[in-house]
């Protein structure tokens, strides 16, 4: 709020017109559209307890409890953007002194080939026959939209009136985006690298910019967001760049088959869960750790096949302890059940683990003991058979042999599904102890997941987390883009009146297709008002994205030259000087409002930090901070007689000096006659010794 008013109160023919009383004849009350003239009231009241020069600072509470009343988004102390301030306020004010008490209704025509000055002239004609106050005088301007359809290439032509400019900042078109791939072959690092994809773009971009570096195939990689050891979130092909944030972790996977094309495998999503046996409680707490990772698996295999392939994508990870325990290696260890429940084959949440006992019974039968490392039989359940290499799920270097631990005569891990949140039981049959994945589990989502549970002291002693920091650095990531280190005015207001198709959420509704359509617009100016708001578009948003530009933009404190972007032939006078600057530091999150204004009566710059003014110099105005400038043509600044206040106080200043002239010629012909009179007695004394002067004499001369 400080520094959208310092602004304000720093435009001279404005602050002149309340400070002089002379909105309370055009107060408008009455307007439905108007505050009542309490904002014009209240706005008053405030300028003139700046201006009176008998406060160090002021507290606008009446002010902001006006404001709020009629605007609650501006009630209470959060921060609120100046410029969404500063548009209320103007709007209000007009409102408040609109000088046409009864608004007539006028029906909009469109050009239909009319010349634009007939056009423009009838457009402005028609807005002052609504809005005339002193907001309008002061602010507002016309610009030219022309409206084009791509179907039957009709061409609307309207005029429309402006009180501020929103100019957009030159943009690049890309951005860029660091990315882990995680490699098919469970050997290979993950290697970071640094994409560059449009920024309005889709996740397919990502892919295919990737594979360009990476020579891994686009169809066959799955963006991910891993955050806290767990799928954050899993993207669709078809979904936007935008919703990655620039302090994501972004994982993406090699996979071993095209999902859109093959069927016959799903891919699982696999999370790591480490058992802890709480005491005093019945159950046990599973936090995660280490990497996710993503297993394409045939939708029907047995169990044991599923957690040969675990252990094979996890081979990387694993290690085998120097020390090996002789009962290990030479007595086998049976298992209760395959993965610990004697019910079902699946660790059941909140279940104590029965990962090993010593107990014999029937159902150890069907435990089967993997493969070692000397054994180069190819079983169907082998951890690299013959049916995963047909499958397309074994992996590139799989023929060198199993992975470490494969003679491991006990199981590392049970695991159990989770679907939305709870163990899902569906995948197991029963009967054949296969397990099934039906037409629901093609689609990959993060909330369905399959969990791997590991006892404490085997995680510390088999898992190595050390190599999920462990990663190769491609050549990409040495690319530095070039940033531009500034922009000037003059390319934000290119922009501006640049050539733009409308989008598919806004499209225009042309009368000729009587339908909607996505035609192409161009603004440019007509006519530009004596004192000249303009916005930097520093603030973007997008459904998944708000982001602030930094970007300095270059303005000029003098001579702002707007000729070269008036289409207006007889546009007359068009050069500006700053006069005030609403500065924002921060980001979106938070931040902090300052100005810059030039005083109008000593010409000087002061910097207005919410109680703290302090001289600036011009050097200083130029920032990044730059949000809302303010400009004053140069033929309406005082003395020039532009707005009516000023040719009254030229001609009362001429009045007065005219009388002042007067008095001067009468106090002249008194003196001569005076001094006729000293000589006259002069002449009368020769001779005489002169007398001394009396006080009053001496005072008089004094």
């Amino acid at each position: 709020m400080n520094s959208a008013t310092q602004c304000l109160s720093n435009i001279p023919p404005l602050t002149e017109y309340f400070l002089k009383d002379k909105y309370t004849d055009e107060l408008n009350e009455d307007n439905p559209l108007g505050m009542k003239g309490e904002i014009a009231k209240a706005y008053a009241e405030l300028t003139k307890q700046l201006w009176s020069g008998k406060y160090s600072y002021v507290t606008p509470r009446a002010f902001k409890t006006q404001v709020g009343r009629f605007a609650p988004q501006f009630s209470g102390y959060q921060q609120q953007d100046s410029h969404e301030l500063l548009a209320f306020l103007l709007d209000g004010l007009h409102e408040d002194l609109n000088r046409i008490r009864k608004k007539p209704y006028i029906q909009l025509k469109d050009a239909d080939g009319r010349p634009d000055k007939v056009v423009a002239e009838e457009a402005w004609e028609n807005h002052i026959k609504r809005n005339d106050s002193i907001i309008v005088d002061i602010f507002h301007g016309l610009f030219k939209s022309t409206l084009v359809c791509p179907v039957c290439a009709k061409i609307s032509v309207t005029f429309d009136p402006f009180c501020y400019l929103t100019l957009p900042l030159p943009m690049k078109k890309e951005r860029t985006l660091e990315v882990y791939l995680v490699r098919l072959d469970p050997l290979a690092k993950t290697t970071q690298y640094k994409l560059t994809v449009p920024k309005v773009g889709y996740i397919s971009d990502l892919c295919t910019s990737l594979s360009t570096l990476s020579g891994v195939p686009a169809e066959k990689m799955i963006v991910t967001d891993i955050y806290n050891h767990r799928f954050h979130r899993i993207f669709a092909t078809n979904e936007n760049l935008s919703s990655i944030m620039e302090r994501d972790d972004i994982y993406v996977f090699e996979v071993a088959v095209n999902r859109m094309e093959d069927t016959e495998h799903v891919v699982i999503p696999v999370h790591l869960r480490e058992k802890y046996k709480q005491s005093g409680y019945n159950h046990t707490s599973t936090p995660l750790f280490g990497q996710p990772f993503l297993i394409t698996v045939p939708r029907t295999l047995s169990e044991d096949k599923l957690y040969n392939l675990l252990l094979l994508s996890l081979c990387r990870h694993l290690r085998c302890p120097v020390e090996e325990e002789e009962s290990e290696e030479t007595v086998p260890t049976k298992q209760h059940t395959i993965n610990g429940n004697a019910t079902n084959g699946i660790l059941e949440e909140g279940s104590p683990s029965e990962m090993e006992t010593d107990e014999q019974d029937d159902e150890s039968s069907q435990d089967q003991e993997l493969p070692s490392e000397c054994d180069n039989s190819q079983s169907e359940d082998s951890v690299v058979g013959d049916n995963e290499l047909e499958n397309g799920v074994g992996q590139e270097n799989s023929t060198k042999g199993p992975p470490p631990l494969a003679g491991h005569k006990k199981r590392l891990f049970t695991f159990q599904f989770n679907n939305m949140g709870k163990t899902d039981f569906s995948f197991i049959k029963e009967e054949s102890r296969q397990i099934r994945f039906d037409e629901g589990h093609l689609r990959l989502s993060d909330r369905s997941y399959l969990s791997l549970d590991w006892e404490p002291e085997t995680k510390k002693k088999y898992f190595d987390e050390t190599v999920t920091e462990d990663f190769d650095k491609h050549e990409s990531m040495e690319y530095k883009p070039q940033k531009k280190a500034f922009f000037k005015l003059n390319d934000c207001i290119e922009l501006f009146t640049t050539k733009e198709k409308l989008g598919a959420e806004d499209p225009w509704y042309c009368p000729n297709c009587k339908q909607h359509q996505q035609a192409t617009k161009k603004l440019d100016l007509w006519s530009l008002p004596p004192v000249l708001v303009v916005h930097l578009k520093r603030f973007s948003y997008s459904r998944y994205m708000r982001d602030k530009l930094d970007s300095l933009v270059d303005f000029p404190i003098r001579d702002l030259d707007m000729s070269e972007f008036l289409i207006n032939p007889n546009a007359g006078p068009c050069r500006y000087d700053l006069i005030a600057v609403s500065n924002h530091y921060g980001g979106m999150g938070g931040g902090h409002y300052t100005a810059y204004a030039k005083n109008k009566d000593d010409d000087k710059w002061y910097y207005f930090d919410d109680s703290s003014v302090s001289p600036a110099s011009e050097d200083q105005i130029v920032s990044k901070a730059a949000y809302v400038l303010f400009y004053q043509r140069q033929d309406t600044v005082k003395g020039t007689g532009y707005f009516a206040l000023d040719r009254e106080d030229h001609e009362e200043q001429r009045s007065s000096s005219a009388q002042g002239g007067a008095t001067q010629s009468e106090e002249e012909e008194e003196e001569e006659e005076e001094e006729e009179e000293d000589l006259n007695d002069n002449e009368n004394e020769e001779g005489e010794e002169e007398p001394e002067p009396n006080h009053d004499v001496t005072m008089n001369t004094n």
